[in-house]
């Protein structure tokens, strides 16, 4: 799940400054789950800015609205003519539902600049209720039947395919004794499973063309196209 923060109100708030008509625009996806963009942080938001603007003294009209997912044209696009009838719309989406709102509002006649108010911060899973934490970073070439299911490139602090670094102590990692060293973790999965042979197994150089350095990645399943 992508996992991601508000922005702080004032920075938000600045952003739209001298914009009169304001979209606040949800997403009913991994935004809404980590309870930072769904339908209720949409109603929170506009009322902060609401409130904002009469302390200022400032005519602006906030609107409202959330998709089913802000990176799915499908759900965009009936939501364009209210885009276009405003001056600045706010997302609480994710980075790409960010890029994919704008883009399709760049298409518009009348163009309409769409701004983030949320940080994306990192792909996560649910430790406990409010709490998640980072478990991948996307980085296009798995490891996990070999590391027993706990990714290195994530859970690990210098990403190593090979650890662990010599530098934990007590299954922490060295950067912060609240920290538990990735390899540790592995180390442990792996005796459980009876595994621990891919221990001396020795990973290759990593490919990062696969991760970044190659560009934008896309992918395309052609049965699926129209």
């Amino acid at each position: 799940m992508i996992v991601g923060d508000l922005k702080p109100i004032e920075e938000i708030e600045t952003s739209i400054r001298g914009r009169t008509r304001v979209l606040v625009l949800g997403c009913r996806g991994c935004v809404t789950v980590c309870s930072t963009g769904g339908e209720k942080e949409v109603a929170v938001l506009a009322s902060q800015l609401r409130i904002a603007s009469r302390a200022r003294r400032e005519h602006r009209e906030i609107r409202e609205a959330t998709v089913e997912r802000q990176c799915d044209f499908e759900y965009v696009e009936p939501l364009l003519p209210e885009v276009e009838d405003v001056d600045v719309v706010l997302s609480l989406a994710c980075g790409a539902g960010v890029q994919h709102v704008a883009e399709a509002a760049a298409g518009l006649q009348r163009p309409v600049q769409v701004m983030p108010a949320v940080n994306t911060t990192f792909l996560g899973a649910a430790l406990e209720q409010g709490v998640w934490a980072e478990r991948c970073q996307g980085c296009g070439d798995c490891v996990l039947e070999i590391t027993g299911g706990i990714c290195p490139i994530a859970r690990c602090s210098k990403s190593l395919l090979n650890g662990p670094c010599g530098g934990s102590s007590g299954g922490k990692c060295e950067i912060d004794p609240e920290v538990d060293c990735g390899w540790q973790l592995i180390y442990d999965r792996l005796s459980a499973l009876g595994k621990l042979e891919n221990m001396s197994r020795v990973l290759p150089v990593r490919n990062w063309s696969t991760s970044r350095d190659g560009g934008p990645r896309k992918r395309v399943v052609e049965e699926l196209r129209s």
